[in-house]
């Protein structure tokens, strides 16, 4: 039984279920409890030949039982009686995804809570999958997803006012960023990666890339995700240890995600106004169209950092630009510019020094802040690999 089935079609259940009958936490509740029904049944009866209107069909009968368990009046209990089975797929011809996203990422929610609502209910991961993909404990998780749902309650299901959209849709890529980030580089743990993350991330901003499709910010988010995760077979070596980028064995990238990352990106830069998700994805397109390190246009990428520096301004992009300077105008006066700026109390800081240091030549220096970093890192793959950069025998 294809888990993915039941992942692309659980927002379309719950967004059935909440025009019909309104409430999103005891709809929500009764879809994942279809989606339970079906991982059981499915792999055992069969796929039904109409698999979502099975799944409308059984939530819709569950979201009932759950009503008539909340109440104690009689009159409610008369009314949940009375109503009639429903139809065999109640759900509008219009795709609902972005609507529910939108809901799922409310302003009055907190990051973490948008992105674990907005897991669950448009990707249909379950409270358990949610947990380990972030390594929080699953109560902790429950509690997230409880809390966002109490607090979205009677939230009407529709997009929101035209003025308020541009900031709901910002608040959405930027928990799909979240989600894709932390599943291609997980920020603690043994693993690297994280593909159920990544991929989920992906599959969620096709869903908004097809309803916004003008969009240049959306675009660009997804061609910046499929031009990152076409290096993922590269990323680390036969005995498991992490690849740099510009050691990787570029034949082993997937071209067919470079080229449809390229092409989105070529078009939204062409026709759209220019933002943060599409300069990164600039970015990473340059890096994945060269043939080898040492063809990289360091130069353009030097601008488009310049460039990113201007719209959206941040520790990461001020380190990454540095790493790009070193490479234009030595490392020399990456260093300075490092030691002149606001540094934020973070490993990655010891990272780009140790690596501006080993392309200076100052090995010694290298090695000593590659091991602090090593010290710092959450991560236990690039712990190792920071390890191994400090040892003696380090070469540039």
């Amino acid at each position: 039984m294809n888990d993915g089935l039941l992942r692309e079609l659980a927002p379309q259940v719950l967004t059935a279920l909440v025009r019909r009958y309104g409430g999103f936490d005891t709809c929500e509740d009764a879809v994942q409890e279809a989606l339970l029904a079906a991982a059981v049944q499915w792999p055992r009866d069969g796929v039904p030949d109409n698999p979502k209107a099975w799944l409308i069909t059984t939530a819709s009968r569950r979201r009932i039982e759950l009503f008539r368990s909340e109440t104690a009046r009689q009159r409610r209990e008369e009314a949940v009686v009375a109503l009639a089975p429903p139809d065999p797929d109640p759900a509008p011809a219009v795709d609902d995804t972005l609507t529910l996203l939108m809901l799922c990422c409310h302003p009055a929610l907190t990051r973490p809570s948008q992105v674990a609502l907005t897991l669950r209910a448009v990707g249909g991961l379950t409270t358990a999958e949610i947990a380990r993909a972030f390594l929080v404990p699953e109560p902790t998780i429950g509690q997230r997803i409880s809390r966002a749902k109490q607090k979205v309650k009677g939230t009407s299901f529709r997009l929101p006012p035209a003025d308020e959209r541009p900031a709901r849709v910002a608040a959405v890529l930027q928990v799909l960023y979240l989600v894709f980030t932390e599943g291609h580089t997980a920020s603690e743990g043994s693993a690297v990666d994280r593909v159920e993350l990544t991929a989920e991330a992906i599959r969620l901003t096709r869903q908004l890339h097809a309803e916004l499709p003008e969009d240049g910010e959306v675009a660009g988010l997804l061609a910046l995700m499929l031009l990152t995760a076409a290096r993922r077979a590269a990323r680390l070596g036969p005995d498991g240890t992490m690849v740099p980028l510009a050691e990787q064995d570029r034949s082993r990238w997937d071209a067919g995600a470079i080229a449809e990352g390229t092409a989105l990106i070529t078009h939204a830069l062409a026709t759209a106004a220019v933002g943060p998700y599409q300069l990164q994805a600039a970015i990473a397109a340059v890096h994945d169209e060269a043939a080898s390190a040492e063809d990289t246009d360091w130069p353009q990428i030097l601008l488009l950092y310049d460039l990113l520096r201007q719209v959206a301004p941040g520790p990461m992009v001020t380190l990454n630009r540095l790493v790009a300077l070193a490479m234009v105008e030595g490392p020399a006066v990456a260093l300075a510019e490092l030691d002149a700026a606001d540094q934020p109390d973070h490993y990655r800081v010891d990272v780009v020094r140790a690596h501006l240091l080993e392309l200076a030549g100052d090995l010694p220096a290298a090695r000593e802040y590659y091991a602090t970093a090593a010290r710092r890192t959450l991560s236990l793959p690039e712990r190792r690999h920071l390890e191994a950069r400090a040892l003696p025998d380090l070469r540039k």
